[in-house]
């Protein structure tokens, strides 16, 4: 009877909810029931709802035979899952229906309703702590976040924080790169700096950008993180695995970071979202009252800072800041463009550093090879190209020279050709091969050769003009309907003072005569 009333009360209200305007689905939140419930309840009215609810009391459940084996169980182990309830019914009964897990789990609940038996609370309790003294500890973790860009494309930061345990003082940093030993070392340089000074111990996660592994209990520090340890006066301190209640209060700023200060922020650069971050650190996670301690932390900074320790001397080298590559080969800075020799971006993947130095910017890849220098533009939205970095720089104008003559039948006559282009237009000689060899790669041997003689003999030794004579010889071939054969590579030998030979000259002739010809 109790059961049936508090049935009814529920349906009660949900109906007095939907009145006054509640959703559907804030009710079913609110509630704790699903949608599809809250929306079978309004569309009944309470006479309908009343023989619902009887006609399920008087129904018989298919389980109900199991009824005293399950609650001989539940009473002995009240713990038990549905799961290993269902595995036991398997067991003893081998004749036991085929029937959904949800369905045992169903009856399970009945039966400890019906006879009274919850589930123990086996959580974890917790108690507030004695505060720990001014400067004694610091805690820090990691955490990522999925951001959009200004044209809505996601883009993954990565950052590092550290909130001092006492005052509740935060720092954070960002990277668009996972961190390592030496980017995490640089990133604690940055909250010392910030905090003003070292706490007497750090909290940490097990994790594996500054542990190698775990021997017998004792933990061994990555080289680059050990090395930091031993020139800095605090103790690091592991805390158990997948225990982060350890530490608390840098988990609650992994989750401040991520949805007060990332959350809907679009993302333009990773020196403006620092610069950003270190902004929101002033004005909101170090200068609103906390919610526990009820002061400001930067506020109490300033006796925290009493007992930090002295940050000593350190020689790290600091890493460049790395930088994604899109795939027009373009790397955005400080809400400008900078372009990167064709050919650098490789895949989603690809990387590379920027070093702003004397009013310029230096880009590497990752192996530290230069692509570019830019003088550092200070307006928004602007290309700043390199007309220099569309050309194929992969070979010398030698090797393209040569890599280009064996497409053709002759290559000797190909390559005293492809010489005399050179001689006359020396500034443009590697766009000038490159177009020809896009040209010939869409003809066959006989058309390539054709069109190398008729250019000698016409004196044309322009990249363009050799296309319209290509072109012309490609229509010939379609009209005749001759079956061509596709191009191969031929061996070359050529004498080595043959690209000293001068081609005899020939007057160029009318344009139109030659495609008449």
């Amino acid at each position: 009877m109790n059961e049936n009333l508090n049935k009814l009360i529920m349906y009660h209200q949900i109906q007095k909810m939907s009145r006054e305007g509640w959703s559907k689905s804030r009710i079913s939140e609110f509630l704790g029931i699903n949608w599809r419930t809250v929306t079978k309840y309004l569309e009944m009215s309470e006479e309908d709802y009343l023989a619902f609810i009887e006609a399920q009391g008087n129904r018989q459940k298919v389980l109900t035979p199991y009824e005293g084996f399950v609650k001989i169980k539940l009473d002995k182990y009240p713990d038990t899952k549905a799961a290993q309830i269902h595995d036991w019914l398997k067991e003893h009964y081998p004749d036991f229906p085929e029937v959904t897990p949800k369905t045992v789990y169903n009856f399970v609940m009945w039966v400890r309703q019906r006879h009274n038996i919850p589930i123990p609370d086996s959580q974890r309790e917790y108690s507030i702590v004695e505060e720990l003294a001014y400067g004694k500890q610091a805690q820090v973790d990691f955490g990522e976040y999925n951001m959009r860009d200004g044209q809505g494309k996601r883009v993954k930061v990565y950052f590092f924080t550290m909130v001092l345990s006492r005052s509740r003082f935060k720092f954070a940093f960002h990277s668009l790169t996972p961190f390592t030993s030496a980017l995490t070392v640089h990133a604690h340089i940055k909250a010392f700096e910030y905090f003003g000074g070292i706490p007497k111990e750090i909290v940490y996660d097990q994790d594996k950008v500054l542990l190698v592994n775990e021997n017998l209990g004792n933990l061994i520090l990555t080289e680059v993180f050990q090395a930091f340890v031993q020139a800095m006066p605090f103790e690091p301190v592991f805390c158990r695995k997948a225990d982060p209640q350890s530490k608390g209060k840098v988990e609650n700023v992994v989750k401040y970071v991520k949805y007060n200060f990332l959350y809907n922020r679009p993302f333009s650069d990773i020196e403006t979202l620092n610069q950003e971050c270190l902004e929101w650190l002033s004005r909101t996670a170090n200068g609103m009252p906390h919610s526990v301690t009820m002061e400001k932390p930067k506020d109490q900074l300033h006796i925290e800072q009493e007992h930090l320790l002295e940050i000593p001397p350190y020689t790290f080298d600091e890493p460049e800041p790395v930088f994604p590559v899109r795939k027009h080969n373009v790397v955005l800075y400080k809400k400008n463009w900078y372009t990167v020799p064709e050919g650098t971006y490789k895949d989603r993947g690809t990387q590379v550093t920027i070093l702003a130095q004397e009013g310029e910017l230096v880009i590497k890849d990752m192996s530290g090879r230069h692509l570019a220098t830019h003088e550092i533009s200070f307006g928004r939205g602007r290309l700043i190209s390199n007309t220099d970095h569309k050309r194929d720089k992969s070979k010398k104008i030698d090797g393209l020279m040569l890599d280009v003559a064996v497409l053709f039948p002759d290559n000797d006559s190909a390559l005293i050709y492809l010489e005399r282009i050179r001689k006359e237009k020396q500034r443009y000689a590697r766009d000038q091969f490159q177009y020809i060899r896009k040209c010939v790669e869409r003809a066959n041997a006989d058309i390539a050769g054709k069109t190398l003689r008729c250019c000698m003999d016409n004196g044309i030794y322009d990249a363009k003009d050799f296309e319209a004579v290509l072109d012309m010889y490609l229509e010939q071939s379609k009209t005749d309907g001759r079956t061509v054969t596709e191009l191969k590579q031929v061996s070359l030998t050529i004498n080595k003072k043959i690209a000293e030979i001068t081609p005899n000259t020939s007057n160029i002739m009318d344009y139109e005569k030659i495609m008449k010809n």
